[in-house]
């Protein structure tokens, strides 16, 4: 009954329309699409080419399927905290009650400028894919354009971003269902176009290219595919029923891992040969050349390019909407724990956090508009800054989740009352914790290991960590933050 009067209380609290709190508007269906979503991108329409072409067939499926289980351990993890503590911008809160609070506070930090400058990259990426239709509109056009369209969906209501990517990952779904169909028809041979087949697994090199080091490096490329997953979890805080829908939607994560990125992997290493130089050329200025185009084009559909493109760009604005909602989000709850400024505490009568997706978007835009002009340095950093933090994100989300279980036991819990349990605790957090590790520290291993130090690359490489590192010192020097012990540890589900 105290768990039931629990629920209540916090539903209440969050539906309720002042201006402190977000409203739980997101059904099972946008969650479920949302964590579909997370996962599909350019990552797996573009960067499975190279991958293959770097480790081969074989090495590149064991980089997705390794990648893979990180994930599902973090998702399961989340998902643990996330159904119980239903908050929006989760993880970082998380942190804050169950590690430190300027732990949390250098997370959550670190979390909103990652997807702030996501969200510049996407308008970026925007502009280059328009450029296959209409070449000669100024790129500023469509990433403007983008923008003012991504905004409107995120200002309105949090139900406008959950049926905007609800449909984004519709298509993106139908497209990867009707690859492997066809792909697998090819194969065996019941579709015209077959192109080597289960021979081009073992030709040459096949199927593991250069051996581990090549599958250590095609690793550090997945986990940036794989990042935007944890998002569910931010999500959780405007779920209509987060107890059941969180769960519902993590247990499906392992088995879409699963079916669209190693079986799409399988296809591509059986029907395009890993020597292939195309592959090498994928990347959103040239979706030609797209593993998922040259399967198309390899089946006898000609307009396998012009049809990749239109998915390629839903999937770059998939994923910019996501970015600004995520980001707003987090920088609500920040504001909500005194952590950021209370300005941005203000919600709209629509439950939307306004002032949070103000703040990020003008971000965001400034860092794209960085792209214009010099010669890019500023926007490199940017960026690369921004590709350690979603790893940082994620340690932060296995090492917490650890303390959770830790504190949840201590306090004498009962398991009953978790609306779902992760399996394989301990194992889970502490397989995803050195995982997480090895692909943060790892990043640019190639820059020590060069005829000599390449210490340009490793400070571009690596600037996120000192900017994560600087944020924790500064906030538990003011602060005077302690750990918290497990005793201590906060259960409230407000």
């Amino acid at each position: 009954m105290q768990n039931t009067a629990q629920k209540s209380e916090v539903t209440l609290k969050v539906n309720a329309p002042t201006e402190e709190h977000l409203e739980r508007k997101l059904k099972t269906r946008h969650l479920t699409m949302i964590a579909i979503g997370g996962t599909i991108g350019t990552g797996l329409f573009l960067a499975s080419g190279t991958t293959i072409h770097d480790a081969g067939p074989g090495g590149a499926l064991a980089a997705y399927l390794i990648a893979g289980i990180m994930v599902y351990f973090l998702m399961t993890s989340l998902a643990e905290m996330a159904a119980f503590i239903p908050i929006s911008g989760s993880f970082s809160t998380y942190t804050s009650r169950f590690v430190d609070p300027s732990l949390g506070f250098a997370v959550g930090w670190n979390y909103w400028y990652n997807n702030a400058i996501i969200l510049a990259l996407e308008l970026s990426s925007s502009s280059l894919i328009m450029k296959y239709w209409l070449p000669h509109v100024p790129g500023i056009v469509w990433s403007a354009s983008f923008l003012v369209i991504i905004f409107a969906l995120n200002i309105l209501s949090v139900k406008g971003y959950g049926e905007a990517e609800f449909w984004f990952s519709i298509i993106k779904v139908v497209t990867i269902v009707v690859f492997i169909v066809v792909g697998l028809l090819m194969i065996f041979g019941i579709m015209s176009g077959h192109t080597g087949g289960f021979a081009n697994l073992t030709k040459g090199e096949a199927p593991f290219k250069g051996g581990l080091l090549s599958i250590f490096s095609v690793f550090m490329v997945v986990g940036f595919a794989f990042q935007g997953t944890e998002m569910v979890g931010v999500a959780a805080g405007e779920s209509e029923n987060p107890s059941k829908d969180m769960p519902r939607s993590i247990r499906q994560i392992f088995w879409r891992i699963l079916l669209f990125y190693v079986l799409a992997i399988f296809i591509i290493g059986c029907l395009i040969s890993y020597k292939d130089p195309n592959l090498l050329s994928s990347d959103v200025s040239n979706v030609a050349v797209s593993p998922f185009t040259l399967v198309f084009k390899h089946a006898g559909f000609a307009f396998a390019a012009a049809a990749m493109n239109a998915v390629i760009l839903t999937s770059v604005l998939s994923a910019g909407n996501s970015s600004l909602y995520v980001g707003s989000r987090v920088l609500w709850t920040l504001a909500e724990e005194g952590k950021a400024p209370a300005f941005l505490k203000k919600v709209s009568k629509g439950g939307v956090p306004v002032n949070a997706v103000y703040l990020t978007t003008a971000i965001g835009m400034l860092c794209f508009l960085t792209s214009l002009f010099g010669d890019g340095t500023v926007y490199s950093w940017l960026l690369n800054a921004a590709g350690l933090a979603g790893y940082i994100s994620w340690l932060s989300i296995s090492v917490t989740h650890f303390r959770f279980r830790k504190a949840y036991v201590a306090q004498g819990r009962d398991f009953k009352d978790l609306p779902y349990v992760a399996k394989w605790f301990p194992l889970g957090p502490i397989l995803a914790t050195v995982l997480c590790l090895v692909a943060t520290l790892g990043t640019n291993y190639g820059a020590f290991i060069g005829s000599k130090i390449d210490w340009y690359g490793i400070a571009v490489s690596y600037i996120g960590l000192p900017l994560f590192i600087i944020g924790y010192l500064g906030h538990k020097f003011v602060k005077k933050t302690k750990m918290v012990t497990i005793q201590e540890a906060d259960f409230s589900r407000e």
